[in-house]
């Protein structure tokens, strides 16, 4: 049978200050080119970290806000974020920003960015004698299943006021999810608007084609609040659910807002 064939394996490594985990599904034991792959997914996260982290002086990103080095002169890939961030801003109708406060800090899109790239780049191949792989970025899922293979990812999406509840289950075959929102950092997203953090929101979750697009428009579902919705249209999102302080869940599939008027654990007011 199919689930005796199966043989799962999980490669862990910290990039970007949080866990990043490579999952392959596959009938076999790995093969030595497939560790190649996933050491060569990693080796592209670490270097993109080194080339755009905001905590280490001598990335380029540090050297740019300290006006030591002009975007001109930056690696190649530093142009490539600030239109793209520019571009997501415009999307967004300036829910997402990467230049708020008149600084450049594309860390809002880099990560997931990154994680999409590398894993486009490295481990979508591997379909060619896998199941399936995915990479898990600290919460965040970019996913891959061989054309015709009999697999799903099953994805849980957490209560963020009672993070042993699951508040919902998506299969996913091909794609990406995102969430952003304070159960685990606090209030560390700012509306760029207004440079105060967002609130009304605890938790978005949005499936789309990337991770790059599911994480803006995660970060800019947290920011528009919980009784702005204007913005799904323009997501292009597949489908996402939004969790509000107050415990209501909000779901859309497409550009069709679904309140499903349930209410989650969060703490009585």
């Amino acid at each position: 049978m199919r689930a005796a064939q199966e043989v799962k394996r999980v490669w862990v490594e910290e990039i970007m200050g949080i866990p990043m985990s490579v999952h392959l599904i596959s009938f076999g034991e790995p093969e030595a080119s497939t560790e190649r792959a996933v050491r060569a997914c990693f080796h592209d996260l670490h270097e993109i970290d080194g080339l755009f982290s905001t905590y280490r002086p001598e990335s380029d990103i540090s050297r740019i806000r300290r006006g030591e080095l002009a975007l001109a002169d930056a690696d190649p890939r530093v142009d490539l974020v600030a239109a793209a961030c520019d571009e997501a801003e415009h999307r967004t109708e300036g829910l997402f920003s990467a230049r708020w406060d008149g600084s450049f800090d594309p860390t809002g899109w880099v990560k997931g960015w990154a994680v999409e790239e590398a894993s486009r780049r490295h481990l979508a191949p591997l379909l060619s004698s896998a199941i399936a792989v995915g990479i898990n970025a600290g919460g965040d899922l970019q996913l891959f299943t061989a054309a015709g293979a009999d697999w799903q990812w099953h994805v849980g999406i957490a209560d963020p006021h009672d993070r042993g509840r699951m508040i919902a289950t998506i299969d996913i075959t091909d794609g990406a999810v995102a969430t952003s929102g304070t159960s685990e950092r606090g209030h560390h997203i700012l509306d760029p608007r207004t440079g105060e953090p967002a609130t009304g929101v605890a938790s978005a979750t949005i499936v789309a084609d990337g991770l790059a697009h599911a994480d803006v428009w995660a970060t800019a579902a947290v920011v528009a609040g919980p009784t702005d919705h204007s913005w799904i249209t323009a997501s292009a999102s597949r489908t996402g659910v939004t969790v509000g302080d107050d415990g209501a869940i909000t779901r859309w599939l497409g550009s069709t807002v679904i309140d499903v008027r349930q209410v989650s654990g969060a703490p009585a007011a």
